[in-house]
């Protein structure tokens, strides 16, 4: 199941007025070596061999708003040009200016009413590291999907809960001694994390929270759209729990209440 991310962009330029086509625009859409908020690192490289798979194809790498699979309207353009820079993955890509989504997202790019950017994709190598004394996963190589803007994502809060929930709740576990703040933290993020997970659509019993609650899909900045297929078997976007949030939460039911999540282990 294709997993997202999203982040500030840098759109470098956006139509005529920035040296382009009209309808063109050029963004940086992953920052290598950055951690996000889950803990994530993407690293130079980590696009290469899906950007010359994209190439040896001949096929158009898609440019999609928000996410938005199940919507033809949101197929609101293409990349023209991709290739990764010493700063992260650039793109350059043409909206579809006769689509009329398209000829709205290109207004709120120029206007820089949006600035974040997205791209979906599957891991196909990481593995856990070490940077700065901090625990981090590094993606060392992608298989990218699309990619496209898209708004602040609506779950982002919660990922930076359940990441801060995961490391008090592992050093718990640890043996250090919790503060009263400190567990009324994690008594927060619990209840918290547990509103988000009751909020989120069934997918199956396996990432199902044992009180009945169920795992939320990735953060993909806007409502989630009905799940689309490709009849060539491109993945479609479907519910997917992030790994932090399931993690947190099992931690937490652990630690708080005494007894294994073995449903979300």
């Amino acid at each position: 199941m294709p997993q997202t991310k999203d982040f500030g962009a840098r759109v470098k330029a956006a139509g005529d007025a920035d040296g382009l086509a009209e309808g063109e625009f050029t963004a940086l859409v992953s920052v290598f070596g950055n951690v996000d908020s889950v803990g994530d690192v993407v690293v130079p490289g980590a696009f290469a061999d899906s950007l010359a798979e994209w190439a040896a194809k001949g096929d158009p790498l898609p440019v999609i708003w928000a996410h938005d699979w199940s919507d033809p309207y949101s197929h609101i353009g293409h990349v023209t040009q991709a290739e990764e820079t010493a700063d992260g993955l650039v793109v350059t890509g043409q909206l579809d200016l006769d689509n009329p989504k398209a000829l709205q997202v290109y207004r709120l790019l120029k206007g820089r009413r949006v600035t974040q950017f997205s791209f979906a994709y599957d891991i196909e190598d990481a593995a856990p590291a070490e940077r700065d004394g901090r625990e981090v996963y590094e993606l060392r190589k992608l298989r990218v999907h699309e990619v496209g803007p898209c708004l602040i994502g609506a779950n982002q809060e919660t990922q930076l809960l359940a990441a801060k929930a995961r490391r008090l709740a592992e050093g718990a576990k640890a043996g250090r001694v919790l503060s009263a703040k400190n567990y009324e933290a994690l008594r927060a993020a619990y209840e918290q994390i547990g509103e988000v997970l009751a909020a989120a659509e069934p997918t199956d019993e396996k990432t199902a929270a044992p009180t009945g609650a169920d795992i939320p899909d990735q953060d993909t900045g806007q409502p989630e759209p009905a799940a689309a297929s490709d009849p060539n078997g491109a993945p479609a976007k479907s519910a997917s729990p992030r790994p932090a949030q399931v993690a947190a939460w099992s931690q937490l039911h652990e630690l708080l209440t005494g007894v294994p999540d073995a449903d979300a282990a």
